[in-house]
């Protein structure tokens, strides 16, 4: 019976933990979701837009007609004054083709007026006033068929002032003409397009070579980065004298700011008087002292060295931890047994240190793909876009090029990419992660 009575008592024990535990939780759960997922959502969202900041019909997001108030009723009033004009002046069939024009006009305005409602006198009076109308108070939606059926009107206005231009049959055809053309551009499309832009990327080879420039770059740098590192961590393991002073001086690369690294690489890279220029130049591993900067494969070179010279301590650092843990009882008993300096290695540190291993692969990995601010201080992604990864690449279409939607899907690739490498790393780390009791 006591059984009985204590396993209720044990469940509500552990649903008051797990509560507990939920909610100690919860803040960090919300700051990731805050802080990490809310702007991946968000540049998922603005991919699936033509978003061009260079474009004021395109810098924000439409998902229906609007059209500019002040703008059209910049143009409007003195289109319409300047046709009652040449009424006036022009006969027979001209008058009748600008009669016509004028009531398609008039018309026009009319579903305008009753689409905008309010905010068309609002924008009327201030502009009248001199007053310039809030950008929020000027944009107002239209429904598909007036915008439609204004876009086709327009144009068909232009084409017939054009023909009338032609003919002579304008006194002031210049200013008639060009208030028609401005009133193309008040109407504002909407630029949702799904998923064009991941269409075109995956048929851009630019992408496709910024891409396979990262994973070059991560690849090459993050094997020399590991290797060297191992040496460096069993190397400061070791007890000798200096060894502090030695383990301070080997993280100086590390702390420099990667921005200033970079540009004193560039410097060391110089064809002039760069050091390592002339260094390599002189053991004949390059052609010219220029050849690191100006050639394809020497910049790809010239930055997986910069990059390996500054990461390379934080791969060690990672791995000392890591040989700090390890007992010493370990390698006593193998040497009591016989096993040598590389028997000890393979068979007692590898596979001790194959969590740390693990770990400062994924994190230098994640790291190495997403570099940014080391090849654009030092190449800029060149030359010939030979360094050029995708991270310079999303920045370039993005900030250069203002194209916001499409720098946006580049940023998603960019995370898919890195959420899948996270994921294959994961999936080698959770055997090791997780405890003994919740393998079975």
């Amino acid at each position: 019976m006591a059984d009985k009575q204590d396993k209720p008592k044990k469940s509500k024990l552990k649903q008051s933990e797990k509560r507990a535990a939920f909610w100690l939780v919860a803040p960090s759960i919300l700051l990731i979701l805050i802080i990490a997922i809310y702007p991946v959502l968000q540049s998922f969202y603005f991919s699936l837009f033509d978003l061009r900041l260079n474009d004021p019909t395109k810098s924000s997001v439409h998902l229906s007609y609007s059209i500019n108030i002040e703008e059209y009723l910049n143009y409007y009033p003195f289109l319409v004054s300047d046709l009652e004009g040449e009424m006036k002046q022009a006969d027979g069939t001209a008058k009748n083709k600008l009669a016509t024009i004028h009531e398609n006009l008039k018309q026009l305005d009319s579903n305008i007026r009753e689409d905008a409602g309010d905010v068309y006198g609002k924008v009327n009076k201030m502009l009248n006033n001199f007053k310039t109308p809030p950008a929020d108070l000027s944009l107002v939606e239209i429904t598909d068929e007036t915008a439609e059926e204004f876009t086709g009107t327009i144009q068909h206005i232009n084409a017939q002032l054009k023909a009338l231009e032609e003919k002579g049959s304008l006194s002031n055809p210049k200013e008639l003409t060009g208030l028609a053309s401005g009133m193309t551009g008040v109407i504002i499309e909407p630029n949702f397009i799904g998923f064009s832009h991941y269409a075109n990327l995956l048929q851009n080879d630019r992408m496709w070579a910024s891409l396979g420039n990262t994973f070059v770059f991560t690849i090459i740098s993050v094997f020399f980065e590991f290797v060297l590192g191992l040496a460096v961590a069993l190397l400061i393991n070791k007890a000798f004298f200096g060894r502090g002073i030695i383990r301070a001086t080997v993280l100086i690369p590390w702390a420099i700011p990667t921005a200033v690294s970079a540009m004193m690489w560039k410097f060391l890279y110089d064809g002039q008087n760069g050091i390592i220029a002339k260094f390599f130049h002189d053991i004949g591993l390059i052609d010219s002292m220029g050849s690191l900067l100006s050639t394809e494969v020497g910049g790809m070179f010239a930055v997986i060295l910069a990059d390996v010279w500054k990461t390379t301590p934080y791969i060690a650092l990672l791995l000392l931890g890591g040989l700090q843990i390890i007992p010493k009882t370990l390698y006593e008993a193998a040497a009591i047994d016989g096993a040598g300096k590389w028997k000890q290695f393979i068979t007692i540190t590898l596979p001790m240190l194959k969590l740390s291993i693990l770990v400062a692969l994924l994190f230098r990995t994640l790291d190495a793909f997403r570099v940014f601010d080391l090849i654009y201080v030092l190449t800029g992604g060149g030359p010939a876009n030979a360094t050029e990864t995708i991270s310079i690449y999303a920045y370039q279409v993005m900030f250069s090029q203002l194209q916001f939607g499409a720098g946006s899907a580049i940023a998603i690739i960019v995370f898919i990419c890195v959420a899948i490498i996270s994921m294959i790393f994961v999936k080698l780390l959770g055997s090791d992660l997780l405890p003994e009791g919740s393998k079975k």
